[in-house]
């Protein structure tokens, strides 16, 4: 089962298909979408629940880990974040997220990165963990570097979305400097 991880101001808990009306909100919009790798625009009906509905198998599966970033109290869906290419042999992943508009520049998404990862480290036992972002989303960068990730470089043309070739930053941090870094509050 899923786990649900505590942060100071959100639970990230499993998704449920009772999100699934919240999910195409929030992700259905177009700005989301634009600033992600892989959410679909325009964001049809049945698509989350489609989504929801391979979260379990993939948990099972050691593949991919996927949170429902919540507020507390009251339990507000404010977006998603996911540890995936999980690589047991490397003891590496990666992370990605969105945050609906709404709840952009509260800081709710570093705080949830910075969850995860540890739950990353202490419990799937990884070594690495790396996320990456398109580089006309600086704000995303911003989320990677609260976290305590380094800046590895910029991997040109390395996606292609909506028909053009986009540049995406690579930022990592090791189960080492997670461990020696200061405790951030959010």
């Amino acid at each position: 089962m899923i786990p649900t991880l505590n942060t100071p101001r959100m639970l990230l808990r499993p998704f449920t298909l009772e999100d699934a009306s919240s999910v195409k909100e929030l992700a259905g919009d177009y700005d989301i979408a634009a600033n992600t790798a892989s959410i679909p625009h325009p964001y049809e009906d049945g698509m989350a629940e489609a989504w929801i509905s391979t979260h379990q198998e993939s948990f099972e599966k050691g593949e991919t880990v996927t949170f429902a970033i919540t507020l507390k109290p009251g339990g507000t869906l404010l977006g998603a974040i996911s540890i995936f290419h999980i690589e047991i042999t490397h003891r590496q992943g990666e992370i990605g997220y969105w945050i609906g508009k709404p709840y952009w520049n509260h800081g709710f998404c570093s705080e949830a990165a910075r969850e995860v990862i540890r739950y990353a480290f202490e419990v799937l036992e990884l070594n690495r963990v790396q996320a990456r972002h398109l580089t006309r989303n600086p704000a995303s960068g911003r989320v990677m570097q609260k976290a305590g990730m380094t800046y590895e470089g910029t991997l040109r043309q390395a996606l292609l979305r909506w028909g053009k070739f986009e540049d995406t930053a690579l930022y990592s941090i090791l189960r080492e400097e997670f461990h020696a870094s200061p405790k951030i509050l959010f």
